[in-house]
């Protein structure tokens, strides 16, 4: 990507006024076709900063990522990155290094390093006398940049992210598909890179993980820009949000939940017209100290709060998002016997995925149902929705129940030519229900206005499939529901609608989510299935993750 004139007087104005100006943006325009994704956008990214880029889906967040680390040219201006620094980036394409093995490819993180180390093994490779100079100078270069001890730095990395050592020398075209993201993850970090740019880095990875990552990227002394649909992997990490919105990208100081509810108390300021302008700006006050009274994590809990006490309060705009109407009544409130299950075992492949279940489900439990191994939580909802046949042991549902069931896949409810409204239709159980009305105000209440309601239904994206499934799960009115991995798919309106709406559910609910922000505030109960039978506790999920005993306890529970 050339740097035109205008970056290069940008930079040098920002030096002369000792800006901390790492990676900046100028001018930047993005346009495919009629559709306008950016408008003259001009802003910067700090060093020690970490931003966190949110936008609706179809805003251009990983377009963006993909313009600042020099994969996708825009339609006009540039991306000037300070001289002498190094910009990483999160490889989306986890085939692209088959052929090497794992160690090396997390080092290539670090590529002016790996270059040096690759002309190093290549001169070795054809020793002579004139080799020997090339490479006693190449080796002065490698020592200074630290290299004799980048394969223990890329090992321990490894070893952090749960890759084990005796897979350190396996080609990456052997190495299963969700260790990959892994390395690709260590390879991102490694290096101590001056910018980390970073596209929804928690998918595929556990929760241990994820803490890891949350625990690495908060004490980061550089600059991270990052998109992620995990809000407390957001709040954990970020010092300011990135907002895409009306074609524009504006910084806010603090994480996703100050951005959201300040967002949303704007939001609600600026219908209150009678209001007197000092009330408003009082409020806004207390709404600040409050949040600032709470920041913490380590590095971040400093600078964090001294960029909210700067902060200026007509910075603070409603947002132009929009939020599904996410609404689950019940026809019924009940009985006291939701769920039981006796003896229940499953296999696969020769691996027991659970064993021996007892469980007794109770009137108004949230539960978040958990294993390490994913094909477990999916067996259990299947086999209790009498989509699995191939288990032993028994399961009964109280009389008073009724259920509703998300599966972690929903492609078979879409192979139809039909549009949203008749697909809708299909579930619906009176005769209002039925009126083509209803089901596109029902729909509109989803963000499927105007002519979307009209699409067809095996064209729709993830999330749009997604919300469908939730629109046909509200249509049931059950008191019990069943959700696998729902935030799948989902940007962060949807998420954050969807979490609030479970929170005022009466009902019960069993569900399993790798959203820790939607597990911690949803759930009152954690149940861990194992091979070698369950955990089960009434507590939060953090204290539960966090609690000592229970951690030697898993630990047993996983070993061979």
């Amino acid at each position: 990507m050339q740097i035109k004139f205008l970056a290069i007087r940008f930079y040098i104005f920002a030096e002369i006024f000792n800006f901390n100006f790492m990676l900046s943006v100028s001018n930047l325009s993005v346009q495919f076709g009629k559709r306008i994704l950016f408008d003259d956008v001009n802003t910067s990214f700090n060093n020690g900063n970490c931003y966190g880029i949110i936008g609706a889906n179809g805003s251009g967040k990983s377009t963006f990522l993909k313009i600042l680390a020099g994969k996708l040219d825009p339609t006009s201006g540039n991306v000037h990155l300070e001289p002498g620094k190094r910009m990483s980036v999160l490889e989306q394409n986890h085939n692209l290094y088959d052929n090497k093995n794992v160690l090396d490819t997390v080092i290539i993180g670090n590529k002016p390093l790996y270059d040096v180390k690759s002309e190093m093994d290549t001169l070795y490779a054809d020793y002579n006398d004139e080799n020997a100079d090339k490479i006693g100078v190449l080796q002065q270069k490698f020592e200074e940049m630290d290299g004799w001890n980048a394969e223990s730095a890329a090992a321990a990395m490894l070893s952090n992210l749960g890759i084990e050592e005796s897979l350190h020398y396996t080609l990456m075209k052997d190495v299963d598909a969700k260790l990959k993201v892994r390395i690709l993850l260590a390879q991102s970090l490694f290096g101590n890179p001056d910018v980390l740019i970073m596209d929804e880095p928690t998918n595929d990875l556990d929760y241990e993980t994820i803490l890891w990552l949350e625990n690495f990227l908060a004490n980061f002394d550089n600059c991270i820009i990052v998109v992620s649909h995990d809000r407390h992997f957001l709040d954990s990490v970020c010092t300011h949000i990135s907002d895409i919105d009306f074609n524009k990208i504006l910084h806010y100081s603090g994480n996703y939940t100050f951005w959201y509810e300040s967002s949303q108390l704007a939001l609600r300021q600026r219908t209150q017209q009678n209001k007197k302008a000092e009330e408003k700006k009082k409020e806004l006050q207390e709404f600040i100290a409050r949040f600032s009274a709470n920041v913490a994590k380590s590095k971040q809990a400093t600078s964090r709060k001294k960029m909210i006490d700067k902060l200026n309060i007509e910075e603070i705009k409603p947002s132009s998002r929009r939020y599904p109407a996410i609404i689950f009544d019940r026809d019924r409130e009940a009985g006291d016997q939701i769920l039981n299950i006796e003896n229940l075992s499953y296999s696969v492949e020769k691996s027991i995925l659970f064993d021996k279940i007892d469980l007794n489900i109770a009137k108004g439990d949230k539960v978040v149902i958990f294993s390490k191994d994913s094909r477990a939580t999916s067996a259990f909802y299947e086999i209790i929705n009498s989509n699995e046949n191939n288990y032993s042991g028994k399961y009964n549902w109280g009389i008073t129940t009724s259920q509703s069931y998300l599966p972690i896949d929903n492609h078979e409810f879409f192979n139809k030519d039909l549009s949203l409204v008749e697909w809708l239709r299909e579930w619906a159980t009176t005769e209002e229900e039925r009126e083509e009305v209803y089901l596109r105000g029902f729909l509109g209440k989803m963000v499927f206005s105007g002519e979307e309601a009209l699409k067809t239904c095996n064209v729709l994206s993830g999330g749009e499939k997604v919300r469908c499934m939730l629109s046909r799960m509200m249509m049931f009115r059950a008191n019990v529901l069943m959700l696998d991995e729902p935030t799948n798919h989902l940007d962060l309106e949807s998420i954050t609608a969807f979490n609030n709406s479970l929170n005022k559910f009466k009902g019960t609910v069993l569900f399993t989510t790798h959203d820790h922000q939607f597990a911690q505030s949803i759930a009152n109960r954690v149940v861990e299935l194992t091979p070698k039978g369950i955990i089960d506790r009434y507590m939060k999920f953090d204290e539960y993750m966090q609690d000592d005993k229970i951690k030697d306890l898993r630990n047993r529970m996983y070993k061979n």
